[in-house]
């Protein structure tokens, strides 16, 4: 196990503690992703229409926990539409639903942090194709998309989802999610994808973290079927740095954590 010298460690609820092998401290308005990838740096698969964490992780349960964990810091957690009809419309994006064994630990943490009950989901969506059906929408996210489609969502998802019109053009923009995670009063922010949203997040300077579990598996790359971490923006030969602060192991799986340059 690695820890930065300079790395604030919180203290945990005992069950957490114990998982979790130490503290954790993530900082108030801190907005910070959570991914998991395969050795070849593979995070999604089947053009990012396969349930890909899940698959690429083994369903590991150390996995899951840090999920968890992660979940029950933040006020809202963020996600493109795409991730939404991956997971087949069954998921929630709650700490208890990744990891239930927890669940009393993950209450007692989110009220020393005086966090709501639960994070807020958000969902952007320049398209609009999200399924009524869908779980998640059922439980009330927060659906954030164009003025074009505002109208259609708001006549097809259920009346517990919440669609707010961000952006008047065809494309939302970075800086439309964060005034209104701001209107919303979410200053913890956690992304879980996909790669295409959290490259536009780096691409603005918007990531102060990076928690990656690397799986001891290789997912392998054919055409546009597979993609890593970030997609569709390019750094070329300015490649954004990054600073390990934290590593830890659960058999073979490997759990980094990366503090990222962000603007003010």
């Amino acid at each position: 196990m690695f820890e930065s010298t300079d790395l604030a460690v919180g203290t945990l609820p005992v069950q957490l503690a114990e998982l979790y092998d130490g503290g954790l401290a993530i900082r108030d308005g801190t907005v910070y992703a959570n991914f998991v990838s395969s050795i070849d740096g593979i995070v999604a698969l089947e053009g990012g229409r396969a349930p890909s964490g899940g698959i690429i992780s083994g369903r590991n349960e150390a996995d899951r926990f840090v999920m968890g964990l992660l979940r029950a810091f933040a006020d809202a957690v963020v996600v493109g539409a795409g991730t939404v009809r991956a997971e087949g419309g069954r998921a929630l994006w709650t700490p208890d639903f990744i990891f239930p064994a927890a669940a009393d630990a993950f209450r007692e943490l989110r009220q020393a942090l005086k966090r709501a009950s639960s994070p807020r989901l958000v969902i952007v969506t320049g398209r609009g194709d999200l399924d009524p059906s869908d779980r998640a929408l059922q439980a009330g996210a927060l659906v954030l998309t164009t003025s074009d489609r505002e109208a259609d969502l708001r006549r097809r998802l259920p009346r517990a989802a919440e669609v707010r019109a961000v952006s008047g053009a065809d494309r939302i923009q970075v800086g439309d999610i964060f005034r209104a995670l701001a209107e919303e009063g979410h200053r913890s922010v956690l992304t879980e994808g996909g790669p295409r949203l959290f490259g536009q997040l780096v691409a603005s300077d918007r990531i102060d973290e990076l928690f990656l579990t690397v799986s001891p598996v290789l997912a392998g790359q054919r055409d546009d079927r597979s993609f890593g971490l970030i997609r569709d923006i390019e750094f070329g030969r300015t490649p954004k740095p990054g600073r390990l602060l934290s590593l830890r192991r659960h058999e073979s799986h490997l759990f980094m954590r990366y503090g990222l340059s962000r603007v003010a």
